[in-house]
């Protein structure tokens, strides 16, 4: 039995098989293609073809991919999104898209409403919903739009409201229109939940897309029989079908993917993250086994959302980045040669001075031909190496939560360029198969369920809350496509809210559990 795990990066995609034991079998790696999709299929023909494995042996195929990403960034695949409030005339003042960039909004057609309803902080009606008036919105929707969004004030005390307008739509708009519902997707704050839940509907359509090739793809090489996942954000794992209902959950789980695969590879629970790419360097901390997440709001596109987020930061630091002399001074990106590196760069024959030539001109590693890049000098290459290690080391100062010396696991196929010995860092862990560790980190995952919501401890014992937050956790899990006998709670969080008279609370809880 084998599992197949693929990785989209920026620069190159990365794919691997493990057997039943997890043991790696092969790996290839091969430039991103512009499509992506073609990049996909590439790489899972070469490392199927390279093994020679029996394709009905492979039992599960996963997928790390930057579609959604890429998307928002290049505003390209976005469904055109109906945006209903309810909270009129409470939340008039700040409008839908407040805030938002122009272009974006122009991509997903300005199309909002508000309707009445929502509700107070204490559970009671903010003002009286209307059956009739959501109606008359939708219908007026039909035909214009291509997915809705629907946000209601503090959804995330009680959802029946949105769980309302979900089921009307679907009356109104057929099930060809898919519906995001703010209450499964964001935190509190209303026009952070509410912009997570547009971007969410507005990658529909991408992540229709990507599934489908995904799938193809696997039919056209004859796998046949695997259960087919895509990764989310947090380290773990999701089923197809529940991927296309919450897309936005793949954003950012490139960099998570590399942390579980280092975790995975260096047999480390708590540990350091750097991810070196051909562009950027990713830096992530690992926590009990799982990514940690990020407690801020989180700018998506120049979108600021509060729904889940790895606590990651981004250098312009890559095996690909440019490195100059500007009046006397050294810089190291943020551009790069990408995934052209084997054309561009000087060792291999190309005219532009990049990171890795300068490891190769110092001797720290032997990458294409030494000989064209002699004519550098000892002194220029000792001053870029050392750019390249404060930029390190700065970027890992920020991650810290104390002074201490951290232990930090090299993963990436441009960690070649990160200098042996780092100020602030007690130990450098590599790994020979560290260059594909995303892909490891996506085959070796579990699937993961969440709840999160504001339980008021006056109106409802903090036990029953809890037991109430676990139930509906486990039951997003099994959605997702885990096994229900091997779920179980990893992580407990439990916020009060100062203001409020009555003991409230905001309790998120996440289990994990073992894939189908």
């Amino acid at each position: 039995m084998y599992k197949i795990g693929i990785d989209v990066g920026g620069t190159n995609t990365d794919a691997v098989i493990l057997d039943e034991n997890l043991k790696l079998i092969h790996s290839v790696k091969i430039p991103t293609s512009e499509d992506i999709e073609t990049g996909i299929a590439g790489a899972l023909k070469q490392v199927l073809n390279e093994t020679g494995i029996d394709r009905e042996l492979v039992t599960h195929a996963m997928l790390g991919t930057t579609q959604c990403t890429n998307a928002i960034v290049e505003r390209k695949k976005l469904a055109k999104v109906g945006v209903l409030r309810l909270g009129y005339p409470a939340t008039a003042s700040v409008l839908p898209f407040t805030a938002w960039p122009e272009d974006m909004v122009d991509t997903l057609s300005n199309t909002y409403a508000l309707a009445q309803g929502g509700y107070e902080y204490d559970g009671s009606e903010l003002s009286a919903f209307s059956e009739t008036e959501i109606r008359d919105i939708l219908q007026n929707w039909k035909n214009k739009v291509e997915s809705v969004a629907v946000i209601g004030v503090f959804s995330s005390l009680k959802s029946e409201q949105e769980e309302e307008v979900g089921r009307i739509a679907g009356e109104v708009l057929g099930s060809s229109v898919p519906i995001s519902l703010s209450s499964s997707i964001g935190s509190v704050g209303l026009i952070e939940r509410e912009n997570a839940t547009i971007l969410n509907a507005a990658l529909m359509k991408v992540m229709a897309l990507t599934s489908d090739g995904f799938e193809k793809a696997l039919k056209r090489e004859g796998v046949t029989n695997a259960a087919i996942y895509l990764c989310q954000n947090d380290g773990t794992l999701m089923s197809l079908d529940y991927a296309r209902k919450f897309p936005i959950l793949t954003i950012a789980c490139g960099p998570t993917n590399s942390i579980r695969g280092a975790a995975y590879l260096a047999g480390l629970e708590n540990a350091m993250v750097l991810d070196v790419g051909g562009t950027t360097s990713d830096i992530g901390v690992l926590t009990g086994g799982f990514p940690r997440e990020s407690s801020l709001a989180v700018d998506v596109g120049g979108v600021r959302t509060n729904f889940r987020m790895p606590d990651i930061i981004s250098i312009g630091l890559g095996g690909g980045s440019i490195v100059r002399e500007i009046n006397g001074e050294v810089t190291v990106g943020p551009d790069s040669v990408g995934y052209q590196i084997t054309e561009k760069a000087l060792v291999f024959g190309g005219s532009e001075l990049t990171t890795t030539d300068i490891a190769v001109r110092l001797g720290k590693v032997q990458i294409g031909d030494r000989e064209l890049v002699s004519h550098i000098s000892q002194e220029f290459a000792e001053k870029a190496y050392a750019k390249m290690a404060e930029m390190t080391e700065e970027a890992i100062d920020k991650m810290k939560t104390n002074s201490d010396d951290v232990t930090l696991i090299l993963v990436g196929g441009g960690s070649v360029i990160i200098p042996e010995e780092l100020s602030g860092v007690a130990q450098i862990i590599r790994d020979p198969n560290g260059a594909v560790a995303n892909a490891i980190g996506a085959s070796i995952s579990q699937i993961s369920g969440q709840y999160e919501q504001i339980y008021i401890y006056a109106k409802q014992a903090r036990d029953e809350a809890l037991q109430d937050a676990e139930s509906k956790a486990r039951t997003q899990a099994v959605l997702a496509g885990a096994i229900k006998e091997t779920i179980e709670v990893v992580e407990v969080d439990e916020i009060p809210l100062a203001y409020h008279p009555d003991n409230a609370n905001r309790l998120r809880i996440k289990v994990v559990g073992n894939l189908v």
